[in-house]
């Protein structure tokens, strides 16, 4: 097939075969007869997780629908959907997400197997939703994992990595529908970290937005209502504004600071209510690349306000917004939230600009904070400092041995950390 690349362009492909199988039948002879096997959905994962010169699955046109449990908890439903087909399909039976991302492009199965969260302070990643899985093994057979079930199997599952089968289907919790309420207005930095603790401790959803070189931040929250559904707006342009002033910053990097402090005065503020799976996701179509680390919750601030020190005063070229969210500690092995309550910073550069030198030398200042990257998000970890930061990972390739000993869900990224 031509060359397969990511959606920001930074990793690329040959694939020898390509394939959106139908039926599970037909998936189960392609992995039955295939040497290297990844899968990939809407290409949002930086890091190389979908590279491969094997076979490349994508899943979007398997069979599969909507099953919803008696008791309205949990559903199943096929990995291979968008975020935004399955959200629409539950909000259609009455059903929500308990939380969502920035973005819904991604397939189900690809969310929950990078740790893909939102924001909330006693909200997990969308791993945590999981209850139940299904999935197609090396010799094509296949397993029906849960914690009662093969729980060594679904533990690895519950954050795969696609290491651990290739997952059709997974049973996950769900709430009765809601709505949302939105509100987005700027605030001045200083404002933000003294009082971003208590807006986060208000609301059920909140994070915000700073450039390294404006000295306010673009403030969201999220609160769920029982009110009617403001009119949708027309389409806006700001993208296209957005993407002019990175432009003008990766031709005149010196320009960074005027720049950003006129696009964070340009914004206005935002009040719309609607469906949930509706208002969580925003529009993202300037093309970026992105570092993002987990810290401990306390530590979160002080390590932006030392990392925008660390970009101002080498005067470096980040054209980009930091963005700055709140997610709950869970259980799963190798999540970068196995340690408790933790606070995200996603660091973003324009996908036209340099960005490895800058993430590389602005990653010590997160690991230092007591950090630990998303894995779908650009970092520069080695296979001691895995086990330094996760004690459970390698069990994690115990697992990943015993199912798949001739490693063909491994590619040469996940074989340098999970082999």
């Amino acid at each position: 097939m031509a060359d397969w690349s990511n959606w920001s362009g930074s990793v690329r492909a040959e694939p020898a075969q390509f394939a959106q199988p139908r039926t599970e039948a037909e998936l189960q002879a392609l992995v039955r007869n295939a040497s290297k096997v990844r899968v990939v959905g809407a290409g949002h994962s930086f890091t190389p997780l979908c590279e491969t010169d094997g076979l490349l699955l994508n899943l979007s046109e398997l069979e599969g629908e909507l099953i919803i449990a008696p008791d309205r908890k949990t559903v199943t439903a096929p990995a291979g959907w968008s975020l935004k087909r399955l959200t629409r399909a539950m909000w259609d039976e009455g059903l929500s997400l308990p939380n969502q991302g920035d973005v819904n492009p991604q397939s189900l199965a690809g969310a929950i197997g990078t740790g893909t969260h939102g924001t909330g302070r006693e909200l997990g990643s969308l791993s945590t939703l999981v209850q139940g899985v299904r999935a197609v093994m090396t010799d094509g057979s296949v397993a029906e994992t849960s914690r009662a079930q093969d729980p060594d199997l679904f533990e690895g599952q519950r954050l795969s990595l696609g290491l651990f089968g290739v997952i059709t289907a997974a049973t996950i919790d769900v709430l009765p529908a809601y709505k949302l309420e939105e509100r987005v207005e700027k605030k001045p930095m200083a404002w933000v970290y003294e009082n971003f603790d208590d807006l986060a401790q208000r609301h059920r959803h909140a994070e915000f937005f700073v450039f390294p070189y404006a000295d306010e931040a673009i403030v969201k929250t999220l609160h769920p209502v029982e009110a009617e559904d403001t009119p949708r707006g027309k389409p806006s342009n700001e993208e296209d504004i957005f993407r002019f002033c990175c432009d003008m910053t990766k031709a005149f990097p010196f320009l960074a600071g005027p720049i950003q402090r006129f696009m964070t005065g340009a914004s206005g503020d935002v009040h719309k209510v609607g469906p949930a799976y509706r208002i969580f996701p925003s529009t993202r179509n300037v093309r970026f690349e992105e570092m993002e680390y987990e810290l401990p919750r306390e530590a979160g601030l002080p390590a932006l306000k030392e990392v925008i020190a660390w970009i101002r005063k080498g005067r470096r070229p980040v054209a980009f917004p930091f963005e700055f969210r709140w997610a709950a500690g869970d259980d799963i092995w190798v999540s970068p939230f196995n340690k408790g309550p933790g606070a995200s910073i996603s660091m973003h550069q324009y996908a036209k600009m340099p960005w490895r030198e800058v993430f590389a030398a602005a990653e010590p200042i997160f690991r230092s904070h007591g950090g630990r990257p998303h894995w779908g998000k650009r970092h520069f970890l080695t296979r001691d400092e895995v086990d330094g930061l996760y004690p459970m990972a390698e069990r994690y390739r115990e697992v990943r041995r015993r199912t798949d000993p001739e490693g063909r869900f491994l590619n040469p990224h996940l074989a340098e950390l999970f082999s």
